[in-house]
């Protein structure tokens, strides 16, 4: 383990021009965790069945050494990155940075991401350039969910306002004709509903309700869609609503999905800090101040060491310290919170030769393998955030 970085604007800027110079150079291609049915392979290695793919995309994602290359497994542009490339790119050029020409990279990524629009829905969404297996269903390439849908339509609309990109504008402002149309709703009340995960099935969990949830309230505020405003509301009740005495949130509410989980609860105190700098939901800001309160003292220790669950250590997975980073660098007063993830982060999953970060630590051993969304793509929006946080402060 590497002694503790110091915090400040040198060595963060060193860290992004590491990153994004090793990004740029693959042109944002590569592999993801959750890529193993992308194998020309993959339908013998299952017997075509749903615990086979289930079982080996288990296989690769918790293997210490990276096992694609034996199964044929090529990097790919997975759209979900590319949005959050832009939207780190976008805070970069807003704080004034001159590092790179990011205009040109934004152009570049925005172009990409309105190519790999999925096809056949009511608006623009996003899925991945891999089929995956949960335990729910099975969704082949570039089925959207609306958690894809919602990162890139925001990483649109920042493009839109710091470039004036009128192709972003106009993909991003039919995103809520996606969620509207084809994503199924829990309809609990009048004023009461929950957005599902995906068009091709019922699966209702917080963070994607609430990240749909933000896209529709920036819409419809800033955008005049007032139409989409009353879902937007009714899914963010219902979400509030449900937030625990503690301030937590389970990841869903049926009882095989009750687990409480860093990164998510970090999604879901994103979306509703969006709702209210909006001036949407105020009365929800109550049990935001207790889900910020309950997300900072259980999810990270004192010396910044992030907690994938609340109630243990390990497994560490990169997209704890991250998300605890973007979430944390634009709240106020967390300045030492913020200091000791960032230090964590670059002590223990940065790899200081190439600038990329680590996927994973176990109680056992790391798994060091390099995945372009799942690390690359968070760890860069991570320290664009922290960035701009403090160029902007």
């Amino acid at each position: 383990m590497r002694k503790d970085s110091e915090f400040g604007n040198e060595n963060l800027d060193v860290a992004l021009r590491m990153l994004l110079r090793w990004c740029l150079s693959r042109d944002f291609n590569g592999i993801d965790p959750y890529d193993a049915l992308n194998s020309p392979f993959a339908n013998v290695l299952t017997f075509g069945s749903r615990f086979g793919r289930m079982a080996l995309t288990q296989l690769l994602r918790r293997s210490p050494v990276n096992l694609r290359p034996l199964l044929r497994i090529q990097p790919g542009a997975n759209p979900k990155a590319l949005g959050l490339f832009l939207e780190g790119v976008t805070k970069l050029a807003r704080s004034g940075d001159d590092s790179f020409d990011y205009r040109a990279i934004a152009e570049s990524l925005t172009s990409r991401l309105l190519r790999l629009r999925s096809d056949g829905l009511s608006g623009s969404s996003w899925g991945y350039n891999f089929p995956w297996q949960n335990r729910l269903s099975y969704k082949p390439p570039y089925m959207p969910t609306i958690v894809n849908t919602s990162f890139i339509g925001h990483a649109l609309l920042d493009a839109y306002e710091e470039f004036g990109f009128q192709e972003a504008l106009e993909a991003a402002l039919s995103t809520p004709d996606f969620i509207l149309n084809d994503i199924p709703r829990l309809r609990v009340s009048d004023g009461e509903h929950c957005f599902s995960y995906s068009p091709c099935e019922e699966t209702y969990v917080h963070n994607a309700n609430l990240l749909g949830a933000s896209l529709l309230a920036r819409i419809g505020a800033s955008y005049g869609r007032k139409d989409v405003l009353d879902p937007a509301l009714s899914a963010a009740r219902y979400s509030l609503n449900r937030c625990r005495e503690d301030g937590s949130w389970f990841y869903a509410e049926r009882r095989e999905q009750r687990w409480i989980d860093s990164f998510h609860t970090g999604f879901n105190l994103e979306s509703i800090r969006r709702m209210l700098n909006l001036g949407l939901i105020a009365e929800g800001r109550s049990t935001y101040d207790k889900a910020v309160d309950f997300y900072a003292r259980h999810f990270f220790l004192s010396d910044g060491t992030p907690l994938y669950y609340a109630d243990r250590l390990y497994l560490v997975d990169v997209h704890a310290p991250a998300e605890g980073i973007c979430f944390f660098a634009e709240e106020p007063n967390r300045e030492t919170l913020v200091r000791s993830i960032f230090n964590w982060f670059m002590a223990n999953l940065w790899n200081s030769k190439n600038g990329t970060f680590y996927f994973r630590k176990t109680k056992y051993y790391a798994i060091k393998t390099v995945y372009m969304r799942w690390s690359l793509a968070w760890a860069f929006r991570a320290l664009a955030t922290l960035m701009a946080a403090r160029k902007n402060a």
